[in-house]
């Protein structure tokens, strides 16, 4: 049962690193900028005044070593939580990843476990471009032994939070920071929303879009718009990405007979291509028209703020795809009207003008 407190996602990310540093005196928290004013965007702000500087640590530049150090600590019964205030600094620790975190428990017969759990952070700004704005997580999605969640909602961020700092294996935990102010209605008492698990954001009839992080926002845009021209789309939130759970988006393309998948990584190899392909194989037979895809096109992320108007796809894009998978007819002049007259409505580079500085 969902609580009337109103708190934002930033807020619901920190009250799901409190209540566990407060729970359990295995947890500690570690990363560049942790125990800052500023606290990694909000998400740890006052934590080291509360616990000490023993469990809320900074750290230094050296990704490799410290998530080697986060590694021996989970392997001898502590559970770390380690923070990159970018996504793309995790490939600096690829190795520790992918070649120890990843493969202990399988390698060692399962007598060792590695709770351990990476925070990395996601989502265009302030003209960051090729190096600081990747959504790298069809890499980790590849790699057996590690788990990749993204959570969409303050509730949902929180309650997987919990579940991923709880959990015995490595978990790469991605939250986009456009989602940072994002407020809805969270518990304030701690609860566990299940990882591998999707979940419908909007029940509809005539599409099926299975969309991930702040897409599903731009999804639920491109809805509200579509449906009073008479289309009614159905919105799966992925919300894990591994274990990937398709039962959901099957059950839904059963019922509507079309899926538009929407991510924000690249299309080569990536997280829409997998949903459509474990789909297909599953529910070939209820389709209606071929499946689709939007994804960010596959070349590395432009820094101009005039090219991010190109690069990323909005609520614009994913309107126009499902009319056109709808076969919408007379009414896509309307659409076009509608949409021509929201589509610059803010800047390409922030989510909202309120949006200020990198930090």
């Amino acid at each position: 049962m969902k609580s009337n407190r109103i708190i934002s996602y930033m807020e619901a990310v920190r009250e799901g690193i409190d209540l566990c540093l407060e729970k359990y005196p295995s947890v500690f928290i570690i990363g560049p900028g942790v125990p800052d004013p500023k606290g990694v965007f909000g998400t740890t702000l006052n934590l080291v005044d509360k616990y000490g500087p023993g469990r809320v640590l900074d750290m230094p530049l050296s990704e490799n070593g410290i998530t080697g150090v986060c590694i021996g600590a989970a392997l001898t019964g502590m559970r770390p939580i380690m923070v990159h205030q970018r996504m793309d600094f995790s490939l600096l620790a690829i190795d520790e990843l992918i070649n120890n975190a990843a493969k202990w428990h399988y390698m060692f017969g399962g007598w060792c476990e590695v709770p351990l759990v990476i925070r990395l952070i996601i989502g265009r700004g302030w003209g960051q471009g090729a190096q600081h704005s990747q959504n790298l997580q069809a890499l980790y999605a590849h790699i057996p032994g590690l788990k990749v969640v993204m959570p969409t909602t303050p509730y949902d961020v929180k309650g997987l939070l919990i579940s991923s700092i709880e959990d015995n294996n490595p978990i790469i935990f991605i939250e986009h920071r456009w989602l940072y102010n994002m407020c809805e209605h969270v518990p304030e008492a701690m609860y566990r929303v299940p990882i591998g698990k999707s979940k419908i954001v909007r029940e509809g009839e005539d599409i099926t879009i299975a969309s991930t992080s702040y897409m599903t926002i731009e999804s639920i845009k491109a809805s509200r718009i579509i449906e009073n021209l008479g289309i009614s789309p159905e919105i799966v939130d992925i919300r894990t990405i591994k274990p990937l759970d398709t039962n959901l988006i099957i059950k839904s393309v059963k019922k509507t007979g079309r899926l538009l998948v929407i991510d924000s990584g690249w299309k080569s190899g990536g997280i829409a291509g997998e949903v459509i392909a474990s789909v297909v194989e599953e529910a070939f037979d209820s389709f209606k028209s071929k499946p689709q895809r939007i994804t960010l096109p596959d070349i590395p992320t432009p820094t101009s703020h005039s090219l991010t108007r190109h690069y990323y796809p909005t609520y614009v894009d994913i309107a126009n795809k499902i009319a056109t998978m709808a076969g919408m007819g007379t009414e896509k002049a309307e659409l076009r009207k509608i949409l021509k007259s929201k589509k610059y409505d803010t800047p390409s580079d922030i989510p909202h003008l309120s949006f200020t500085g990198p930090f």
